[in-house]
């Protein structure tokens, strides 16, 4: 989408309050798009909204929800389809990486919670709003940690074994799987479309005081600015290329192979009834 293309637009950004997240906001907004920040904390969505440049119609909005609960992924999603017509953009950027096991209210693992319960319950509670633009597009922020992941299904939760490395990177398997599956349930009309962002020096996994945390952080210094990090999901959201391909897989802007477990749609098929039963019945 050229600069005109998205005068008028809506885009919904979660995680939008800094990193990626941020830098996606304000160069949509910088673009003419009327964006809506979604973030946890009220006084950083309020900076953020705040330093949106205006857009070329309309207002842009903010939305306050703690993406671990399910509750708040409700709402948020019945929210914004109450007050929206149709939405053109919904960036599934919100996410978490934690050094020890916790379990949210509904008796989820966090990183299974905020990693891939959150974008599979706020994108089906938006799709019809989705369905509604002239060509909606879905991007969901994977990463190429998926790799090196596989799904147990008798261990979702991450009760038998868990780590910060597995647990964030068998949600990114999980990130990727649910764009695919979505993908092929959505047939043409909107998009979706998973990514990679590179390595990025943002506030992710800052408060991770595992070995691996640690290593984490170390790395950050030789990590790409978040201004390159969201090179690539403002390729999906934007270009001609992400508007065309649904079920894809973006690393540096171009299309990539994700791992044969991402690209496994049996899984992918099971995964989604699983999540389907957990959002029903928590």
């Amino acid at each position: 989408m050229s600069v005109a293309e998205l005068a008028g637009k809506t885009a919904v950004v979660t995680g939008a309050t800094s990193g990626i997240g941020e830098v996606v906001a304000k160069e949509l907004a910088r673009r003419g798009a009327r964006v809506l920040v979604v973030g946890r904390d009220p006084a950083r969505t309020a900076v953020t909204l705040a330093a949106l440049p205006p857009p070329a119609s309309g207002a842009h909005a903010a939305h306050l929800a703690d993406l671990s609960r399910l509750s708040e992924m409700r709402r948020l999603a019945a929210d914004i389809a109450a007050a929206e017509p149709a939405i053109d953009l919904l960036i599934n950027n919100a996410g978490g990486m934690f050094p020890e096991r916790r379990v949210t209210e509904d008796g989820w693992e966090r990183t299974f919670a905020v990693n891939h319960m959150a974008y599979f319950v706020v994108t089906l509670g938006l799709l019809d709003r989705l369905k509604a633009a002239p060509a909606g597009r879905i991007v969901v922020t994977a990463s190429r940690m998926h790799a090196t992941a596989t799904l147990d299904f008798d261990d979702l939760q991450n009760e038998r074994k868990y780590s910060t490395y597995l647990a964030y990177s068998r949600s990114k398997l999980c990130n990727i799987l649910f764009a695919r599956a979505l993908a092929r349930r959505l047939g043409s009309g909107v998009t979706c479309n998973a990514l990679h962002p590179g390595f990025v020096a943002t506030r992710f996994g800052d408060d991770d005081t595992s070995p691996m945390g640690v290593i984490f952080k170390w790395m950050k210094v030789i990590a790409m600015s978040p201004q390159d990090g969201a090179k690539t999901t403002l390729h999906a959201a934007t270009s001609e290329e992400g508007g065309r391909l649904t079920g894809a897989y973006f690393v540096k802007s171009k299309p990539a192979q994700p791992s044969p477990a991402a690209r496994n749609d049996a899984d992918g098929e099971r995964l989604w009834a699983i999540t389907q039963a957990l959002a029903a019945t928590a």
